[in-house]
Formats: structure tokens, sequence, C-alpha cells
């Protein structure tokens, strides 16, 4: 997937790592039960993050135990799972396809190609659970392949559709969160599109591929810009967040959303100082 939204486990207490790396294993062992073990390779930490985000908010009775796997065959480690980790490796299953066949028309890479064919299986199965919801993201993404091809670096825009894509998966159902829910998925979408965009765009523009920061690119302000518009992303979504009544791992999603969301940005923007400065 994207492996943007993670933990920013320094300030984290050694309880709450635990209880977040519970979480992760209660969504790799969801994933082995809805999608065997090709479904299980789709983990990611960025559904995680919606498995606690919706199990905070709704406070469902949640299995809790310990288990062996292939990763971790000789000391049982702790897992908790509920409806809310099923539907996280659900979607969790149909981004990775859908970001699949992305890859294919922008690289050409046969292994994503061969991935996606493999997923189709579960993607029928996942139609059938989700089809009004799935036909929408599809809808979504081909406006965003349509807006990519015409290469019109709108950022508001382009980022506004992989927004919306994220804003209908983190609406689990029609209630009075929906709408909070929906902001904060939207500006958590956008913010993930342009982090991508960020990371990439060297290659791409190398490469002659779309990224709509192509033309801010250029401009001396390019980092700075960047930043303003990220941080500005993620004020809005961490907003939605805390007028949501979630107190249970309120601790872990918020060092999520204030420093682990920085972890990769940090990253990067140190390998192209330490990359111009040889230069």
């Amino acid at each position: 997937m994207f492996g943007y939204i993670v933990v920013h486990k320094p300030e984290l207490k050694v309880r709450e790592y635990e209880v977040y790396q519970a979480c992760y294993c209660g969504l790799c062992r969801s994933l082995r039960r809805r999608h065997g073990r090709l479904g299980q390779m789709t983990l990611s930490f960025d559904m995680t993050f919606l498995a606690i985000l919706l199990t905070g908010l709704y406070e469902p009775k949640t299995k809790k135990g310990l288990g062996r796997c292939l990763t971790h065959p000789v000391h049982r480690r702790p897992y908790q799972e509920n409806r809310y980790y099923d539907y996280a490796a659900d979607m969790n299953v149909a981004l990775t396809y859908y970001k699949c066949l992305d890859d294919w028309q922008d690289e050409h890479a046969l292994s994503r190609l061969l991935y996606a064919f493999l997923l189709r299986g579960r993607m029928k199965k996942l139609k059938g659970l989700y089809g009004a919801r799935l036909q929408k993201m599809e809808k979504l993404l081909l406006d965003l392949r349509r807006l990519e091809k015409q290469n019109i670096c709108d950022i508001d825009k382009a980022a506004g559709l992989f927004g919306a894509i994220m804003a209908e998966l983190f609406v689990y159902q029609k209630d009075e969160w929906e709408e909070k829910l929906q902001r904060m998925g939207f500006f958590f979408g956008k913010f993930i599109y342009l982090m991508d965009a960020y990371e990439d765009i060297e290659e791409d523009l190398k490469k002659r591929r779309y990224n709509p920061l192509a033309e801010r690119y250029r401009k001396a302000s390019f980092e700075q810009d960047c930043e303003k518009i990220l941080k500005m992303m993620m004020a809005e979504a961490s907003r939605a967040f805390e007028r949501l009544p979630i107190l249970q791992d309120a601790e872990i999603l918020r060092n999520i959303l204030y420093a682990g969301v920085w972890t990769r940005y940090r990253q990067i923007r140190q390998e192209r100082k330490e990359i111009k400065g040889k230069s």
C-alpha cells in the first residue's frame, strides 16, 4: 500500500505500542481468514489505523487472544479482532487491487498486473458485499485517471478525487458520525495522494509520468510549498478526528495523526538534502 500512516514509536508508551502491534496482528489474521495467504500479503499499516479508529468510535465487542503465525512461529503474539478489522481487511484488499491496476497503467509492471489478476476472485466477493461503495470508488478512480492522462496539474482537483475515495472508505455505516468520518477520510486521502506525489516527483519527471506537483517542482519554494500544503491537509483531518467521541486507544491515534504521518516525509526531505549536498 502507501506506508505513510504509521506510528511514531519513540513517542508511544510501551503498553500503547503493544496494543498497536496487537491491532496490526488482528488485521493480519482478518486478512488471512477472509482472503487467504494472497490477501494477507496486502497487509498495511494504513488500514490498521482505520481499524483502530472505527473500533474506538463504535466500541464493539472485541476478541483478544494470543497466536502464532508464519512470521512469528515460536512465540505467541497478542491480537484483537472485531467486525471493523474485517471491514478494514476487505478495504485493504480492494485498495491493493486498484493500486496494482494503477501501477500497471503507469509503469507497465507485469508483476502488478499479475497480482491484480490473482486478486480478481477476492474482488468479486467484495463487490457482492460492498457493491455500491466499490462502484463509486471505481468511478472516482476513473475520473482521476482521465485527469492524469490529460496532464492537468491541478493539485486540489487531483488530490480531491483521491480524497473522495478515502472519504467513502472511512464511513462504515450511515449514522450521526458519517459526515465527520467523511471529512476526516477526505483530507487523509488528499494527504496520502500528495505525499505519494512528493516522494515520486524526481522519478516521475525523469520517466515523464504524471505528477500533480510537476509545475511547482521548478520553483525555489517547492519544499516550503509542499510542507505547507501537507500540514494543511493533516490539520483538517486531525480537526475532524478531535470532533469524534473516541477514548479507546485515542493516544495511539493521535500519535499517528500528529507525529507518525510525518515519519516518511522527514526521511524523504533528509535524503534530498543529502543528495543536494553531495552534488
